[in-house]
């Protein structure tokens, strides 16, 4: 059975096509090529190509680890940045029920 593409929203499209951009800019701008890239990042060239053209189906972890290793801010501006945003992230998510529940409409509150 073939595998249907997925649609990306808009803003999904114009988000990777940005992190695409900023990671080919980064990479031209350190002299290294698509394959010096792509051997450091452990991927193969045409995935790289698609980290750089915006295409959303790459995984989230290849796309994160190459705008890394160029040098491209993830969040924040520097890496103690990240590491305090994620505890305070932690934090707030601690303070969150742990499940969510469907509503239950059919409840009739008047007395």
């Amino acid at each position: 059975m073939a595998k249907r593409a997925r649609a990306y929203s808009r803003t999904v499209r114009q988000a990777a096509e940005l992190l695409g951009s900023q990671v080919r800019e980064a990479r031209i701008e350190r002299r290294w090529t698509v394959r010096e890239l792509a051997e450091r990042a452990g991927v193969s060239t045409s995935t790289l190509q698609k980290v750089e053209r915006g295409d959303p189906s790459v995984t989230l972890g290849v796309a994160l680890d190459v705008a890394s290793l160029v040098g491209v801010p993830l969040f924040t501006e520097d890496r103690p940045g990240l590491a305090r945003e994620l505890a305070r992230r932690r934090d707030r998510l601690a303070l969150l029920p742990q499940r969510v529940r469907e509503s239950r409409d059919d409840l009739d509150n008047e007395f």
